[in-house]
């Protein structure tokens, strides 16, 4: 019988009524009907070739043929039982890798990561960086931020911002806009370049001249004085996003972790 095939019901439903001898008892445990069992039974015996039950006046027996597969069925479910605890484990544990830009994570995931590991000393994270594609397969990814409109084909959940926001530093610069890839349009053909808005708000702070950022990104620098802020924030249809697959999504780290993040 090919391994695809094996009827796994029609098993575990033995496995109930050969502990009971009875059919009401086993649908009893099985949150089904007896007519049920009775159903299951008959087609497993069905596809075995075996009678697995007689009734007696005594009540339900099992065949010499039901008796002789108990012993190796009860442990094979023991080891179902093994193999979905081995598979849960990565549910309990406490390590978790996340990508996001690179600037992101300097700016602002660490920090935070590091309040998240102060509360809970078990705690690990793996950060790769991923300012393009980002592949859950090939980085065994519990969680992802990118830059965009939305979770894009993934679960997710923005992280709040007031938009983007336009620094430079404190007691005010040179007049020039500085680009980064992703900027607004109205940067694009700024005489300053750089790589990406991390460095594009390191420039600012240096004098170089105004980048206007997401106002994520910007805001432990704000906070700190190195840059100020020109003017108001304003909103934008782009934003960081919170992402994964929903297998990942799912998991109560993950859960955790997106709540404690977008808190």
């Amino acid at each position: 019988m090919k391994r695809t095939h094996l009827p796994l019901n029609g098993l575990r439903v033995l496995d109930a009524a050969a502990r009971h001898l009875s059919f009401t008892r086993a649908a009893d445990e099985l949150a089904v009907t007896p007519a049920a069992v009775g159903q299951q039974i008959r087609a497993l015996e069905d596809t075995l070739g075996v009678v697995l039950f007689r009734r007696t006046t005594k009540g339900l027996e099992l065949t010499p043929e039901g008796e002789s597969g108990l012993a190796a069925l009860r442990a094979a479910f023991l080891q179902f039982e093994e193999s979905v605890r081995a598979m849960q484990a990565g549910q309990s544990s406490k390590s978790l890798t996340i990508a996001a830009p690179r600037d992101l994570t300097a700016k602002w995931l660490m920090p935070r990561l590091a309040e998240i590991a102060r509360t809970d000393g078990e705690v690990r994270f793996v950060l790769v960086s991923a300012d393009d594609t980002i592949d859950f397969t090939e980085a065994n990814l519990d969680l992802a931020i990118r830059w965009g409109e939305g979770p894009g084909e993934h679960e997710g959940e923005a992280l709040e911002s007031e938009g983007m926001v336009t620094v430079e530093r404190p007691g005010g610069g040179v007049d020039t806009k500085i680009a980064w890839p992703g900027c607004l349009a109205e940067d694009a053909g700024s005489l300053v370049r750089v790589g990406d808005a991390g460095l594009a708000l390191d420039a600012a702070a240096a004098g170089l001249g105004r980048a206007t950022v997401p106002e994520l990104l910007a805001r432990g620098d704000l906070a700190e004085g190195k840059v100020v802020a020109v003017g108001e924030a304003r909103s934008s249809r782009l934003g960081y996003w919170l992402v994964a697959p929903l297998p990942q999504w799912r998991q109560k780290k993950v859960k955790t972790l997106v709540d404690a993040l977008a808190s």
